[in-house]
């Protein structure tokens, strides 16, 4: 079954919608509604699963993405957020009402660069060691969903760079890509239980879920502001967009003296796809095809 982004006129343009089991990029500058589009995939979860999908945030600069304040305009969601806790008990995801959250920011000190290359060796080692006291709970806030019905997850704030390997923001998406989103229930909740994973494992097979059946969608800003310049830009072995099902690409485009905003499905596996670039608009609503 496809996965709906709530918007008619792309789950048109991608043949029925997105393909659940797969990953999404949306790639375009700052501002072009990037944000909007993850938010309306998320909303059109509660018709299609009874939930809608959850963000996480990998903003480092502080910049806010506004998503609760455009999930409250949009659609009236009262986006309710996960934050970190001293003492954190793996136990808790079985409750709903504890663990069941809409976002998660994982990174709590703004202002940082977003590449390992801008830190000092130490500077790096002390990042590294603060994200692994927050592995558990990020794993928490994505298993904790899923076993209560969650099947779609955006991932925004991702920054440009000129390599994706030299990101850090990068380095954790693959992480929580492959070693989250797309593990085995059971296995994933051994990363998260860990010696108590026997005594938890009645529990755990009661809540089993397939991780085929969770769609991600991934936000990624470039440095290219016009979706010409998207189009033609090169994709480099093991970078993002090849290891991407889906890439759909939102950019300005010129039209004689007014400048105007366009997407373009640029890939779409196993899937018909429409091959027109589609003007938009972003109102109160969000996107609005022309």
């Amino acid at each position: 079954m496809r996965q709906s982004t709530g918007i008619p006129q792309l789950d048109e343009a991608l043949g029925g919608g997105l393909l659940p089991g797969t990953l999404t990029v949306v790639m375009g500058a700052t501002g072009i509604g990037k944000t909007q589009l993850g938010l309306s995939y998320c909303q059109s979860g509660l018709a299609q699963e009874g939930q809608r999908g959850i963000i996480f945030d990998l903003t480092t600069r502080g910049d806010s993405q506004n998503q609760s304040e455009y999930a409250k305009r949009m659609f009236g969601w009262q986006m309710s957020e996960r934050t970190f806790v001293d003492h954190f008990d793996p136990a808790s995801v079985w409750d709903a009402a504890q663990v069941r959250s809409d976002y998660l920011h994982v990174f709590t000190r703004g202002g940082r660069r977003v590449t390992i290359g801008d830190m000092q060796p130490e500077e790096w080692q002390e990042f590294k060691a603060d994200l692994m006291r927050r592995l558990d709970q990020t794993i928490a806030f994505f298993y904790g969903n899923f076993v209560h019905g969650v099947r779609r997850c955006v991932i925004d704030g991702v920054e440009p760079t000129n390599q994706d390997s030299d990101s850090f923001q990068f380095h954790l998406f693959d992480y929580v890509y492959h070693q989250v989103l797309r593990k085995d229930h059971d296995w994933l909740a051994r990363d998260l239980f860990r010696v108590h994973f026997r005594a938890q494992e009645p529990t755990i097979n009661a809540h089993a879920y397939d991780c085929r059946s969770i769609g991600g969608l991934f936000l990624y800003t470039s440095h290219e502001v016009m979706l010409d310049d998207l189009i033609s830009r090169p994709i480099r072995s093991g970078d993002i967009l090849s290891n991407a099902n889906t890439i759909i690409m939102m950019g300005k485009i010129r039209n004689e003296t007014k400048i105007g905003r366009a997407l373009y499905v640029a890939k779409h596996r196993g899937s018909a796809c429409s091959e027109d670039i589609m003007p938009y608009q972003i109102t109160e609503q969000g996107i609005c095809f022309l």
